[in-house]
């Protein structure tokens, strides 16, 4: 049966390769376009040879380069957009592949971060810490340290409320997960109701920015979300076959509970890592798991780290369209959310005419 199955990899495999490296040519264009273009889209423009200047002094402590730019030009580059930039292509690839992951393990195409209360747990943990800075003059809580407490702690109750008999149950997961989520969105209704005329602050975090994003995010996400890309990666055929239930997968060798809290570790820490940064960003971690299947098929191993691509991407264009659209910023989660919409409709549409054609 093993090696039937593997067989069957390898005839999927051959079929699609050819479409596996047009999509991947095509993200790399693609992303390399997109990076360049955020860079010089802003209320200052800074043209193509200042940014390989700063790059290139930056990176390699060349002084004498960067003695040929102004030091403004350079601040805007280095400090300013570049972490931004960066931090949105990992917190939108990190979302995507942990939407991936919650997908595949609970077998529910509806799943992502807030259906196992992830980042509901993580705005109950920032705005905490956002109504406790407003409250106690003189102490600041860090922001990103308490949604990612947050985010934890959540994801440990979920994981202890849907054990049956010691195992992990995918149906009670969900279930426990919007229950759990539930509580803590009517706590952090609490809290902004608590904090009056201050409420501006916990509502901009919760529709998700990247405008104060500086390379100690940049440092922070990075390696939970490459750490997390890689490990589901490599560990992807387990995942293909927990899809296909516990019976099928501890046939064929897989230790379905075993399995099953790993990935939700790693895609939930992936999570906790991201929201800890940008806030409340939706419909990532659903919308482009769909839209890979629709071209690369159900199998793990490309669609894990082709997630990480395409959300990166889809993330980056959101916030540069939040950046330059309108003369004020719009949340980048206010764009996500007019993207996410509508695809989810075209999704809905096209399947119920599959169903009754």
């Amino acid at each position: 049966m093993e090696n039937y199955y593997k067989h069957l990899q390898l005839e999927y495999f051959r079929k699609n390769k050819y479409r596996v490296w047009i999509a991947l040519a095509a993200l790399t264009i693609l992303m390399i376009a997109t990076f360049f273009t955020s860079i010089n889209l802003g209320r200052a423009y800074i043209g193509p040879r200042d940014i390989a200047y700063v790059i290139l002094g930056r990176l390699f402590a060349r002084e004498d380069i960067l003695s040929l730019l102004d030091e403004t030009t350079s601040a805007i580059i280095w400090d300013i957009r570049l972490p931004r930039i960066l931090c949105a292509f990992f917190v939108g690839g990190g979302l995507a592949v942990s939407g991936t992951i919650f997908q595949s393990v609970l077998m529910n195409p509806m799943a992502d971060s807030y259906t196992m209360g992830v980042s509901t747990g993580a705005a109950f943990g920032a705005s905490i810490a956002i109504y406790l800075n407003i409250m106690a003059m003189g102490f600041a809580i860090p922001i990103t340290a308490a949604a990612f407490l947050g985010a934890v702690l959540t994801l440990c109750i979920v994981m202890t409320l849907s054990k049956v008999r010691g195992y992990l149950s995918p149906v009670n997961l969900i279930l426990s997960g919007i229950i759990v989520s539930s509580i803590l969105s009517a706590g952090v209704t609490l809290i902004k109701n608590a904090a009056g005329e201050n409420v501006g602050a916990i509502v901009g975090w919760m529709m998700g920015s990247l405008s104060s994003s500086s390379w100690s995010e940049v440092f922070l996400v990075l390696p939970v979300t490459a750490l997390g890309t890689l490990i589901p990666t490599y560990f992807a055929n387990s995942l293909n076959l927990l899809s296909l239930g516990d019976e099928e997968a501890r046939f064929l060798g897989v230790d379905p509970e075993k399995s099953r809290r790993i990935f939700l570790t790693a895609a939930s820490m992936i999570t906790a890592a991201c929201v800890s940064v940008s806030g409340i960003i939706g419909f990532v971690g659903l919308i482009v798991p769909h839209m890979l299947r629709l071209v690369l098929g159900a199998d793990n191993r490309k669609l894990i780290p082709f997630s990480m691509l395409l959300g990166g991407e889809l993330l980056l264009v959101a916030d540069t369209v939040a950046r330059v659209l309108l003369r004020m910023e719009i949340p980048v989660g206010v764009i996500t959310t007019m993207l996410g919409g509508p695809f989810f409709l075209f999704i809905f549409i096209r399947k119920n005419r599959r169903r009754y054609v």
